[in-house]
Formats: structure tokens, sequence, C-alpha cells
């Protein structure tokens, strides 16, 4: 679908006899941004649509497109995200099943991709723990992290790696940048059952990351970036405070003994 777009976008620009460097002022970028928009290298935001549509009267066709395109999965999704998250200022997570992959041990790293079976599995490995290098920086991000409670009691690895794993975040969420809170079993169905997802926030925008097998999506309109923004807070209304999660956790590492 971004391939399409960055075709069609080359295709209208010609026919209607503009330069890109006419369609870069009417879309307030610079040249270079039109280069990379036709060659498929960036990504054009629904705003941008919106104008290209009046302009060249499309019927809607390239809001359209945006909106079918930014609704699939892309391979790309997941190392733009990754490039975003290490750009980010603020971090918000909410997680259904697993540990954050940015508060994981290795070894717990290690034992979640073992079970994807995936033969570049060391790989993985080290470049899930290099994303955790935001964490340890003179000016990390804030971290705001909500986790659904049946993620503490799956010995991951064992009960040795899950225990160290537990002790970890309890360090963490002692950390003056960062809080971990627990969304109880107690709490019953919520809305946070759908599926996991991050919100991150850099010098430039808002960005949603949701989660999904094999991938995930980025949520490129800030209208859907409110909403994922809104579900956040309303799980966190279901959340243990931060010392009432702390104890939790406390628990449950016990129980792996």
């Amino acid at each position: 679908m971004w391939a399409w777009i960055a075709h069609d976008l080359r295709f209208y620009r010609l026919r209607h006899g503009q330069s890109g460097h006419a369609v870069a002022r009417l879309l307030n970028v610079s040249r270079s941004s039109i280069s990379r928009l036709e060659l498929n290298e960036a990504r054009l935001t629904e705003v941008q649509a919106v104008i290209l549509d009046q302009t060249w009267e499309t019927g809607g066709h390239f809001r359209r497109l945006v909106w079918y395109a930014s609704k699939g999965h892309d391979p790309e999704w997941f190392r733009q995200h990754v490039d975003i998250e290490a750009r980010a200022r603020v971090i918000k997570i909410w997680e259904l099943a697993w540990v954050p992959g940015l508060l994981q041990t290795p070894e717990y790293v290690h034992a979640n991709l073992l079970g994807g079976r995936d033969p570049n599995i060391e790989s993985l490995v080290e470049a899930r723990l290099q994303r955790q290098e935001i964490l340890r920086r003179s000016e990390p991000p804030i971290l705001w992290v909500l986790l659904w409670e049946p993620a503490l009691a799956v010995p991951v690895g064992g009960r040795a790696v899950m225990r160290a794993q537990l002790e970890h975040l309890l360090n963490v969420s002692m950390l003056p940048n960062a809080s971990i809170r627990i969304v109880p079993t107690a709490a019953g169905g919520h809305l946070g059952m759908d599926g996991s997802f991050k919100l991150m926030t850099t010098d430039a925008c808002d960005v949603a990351f949701v989660e999904a097998p094999g991938g995930g999506r980025l949520v490129p309109t800030s209208a859907e970036v409110l909403s994922y923004a809104i579900r956040w807070e309303t799980i966190g209304q279901e959340a243990l405070p931060a010392s009432a999660s702390r104890d939790m956790i406390s628990r449950y590492m016990e129980d792996m003994k």
C-alpha cells in the first residue's frame, strides 16, 4: 500500500505538471522529503493526504490509501518504532502477557525468544538488550508501565530466571524516572484485555505502537494516538498504586523460590 502511495504521488504530480519543489511548498516540507516519499522511504501523513486530495481534486484518493495502509502490518513498523523509542522523552506501556522488552533481563529475553524458535536468536537477544541502553543514559526517558498481573506468575525460563526478572522489576520501579503499576486479576475484564500497546512522546510528536504476533503497527494519526492515550489512562484506573504494586511483585518473587 505504501509503495502504491509513493507511485501515485509521483504520477499525480507529473500529471499536474508540478515540480518536486512545488509539492514541497504545498506540503510545507523540504524538497528531499518529496523525493523520499516518492521512493517509499517516508510515509505520507493523513494531513498531507488531505492537502493533496484538495489541491488535485482526487475525490479523497490519497486519504483513503493512507487510511488502508496505516491499518495493515508493515515489516518496517517495528524498525521505525525502535527508532522512535530511542528518541522518546516519555514512554508509556501497557503489557498484557510479558514483562516489557525494555525491562527484560538477558535470561528472560533468551527464554522469551527461544519459544519463537527463531534461528537468529542470539542476534535478536542482543538487539533487544541494546534497546535498553536508553534507560542508562544520563537523561533517560520517563517510563510508566502498566502490567497485567498474570505476567508475574508465569515462570518464563524457569523459577530462578523469573525470580531474577521480578527482582529487576522491583529495582527499576525504585528509579526516579520509572513507575511500574500492576493491574490485578481482581479487576476482572477490562479495556486492556484487547491487547498490548506503547505510547511514545518525542520532541516532535506523540506516537503509538500496537503489538501483534510477528510485528505490530505504528499509529500515524493524532486522533488515533489520542484514543490510545485515553485507553492507557482508563486501564490505569484499574491498576494498584506503586507501593502496592511493589508488594505484589515481591510476593510473586518469593513464590519463585
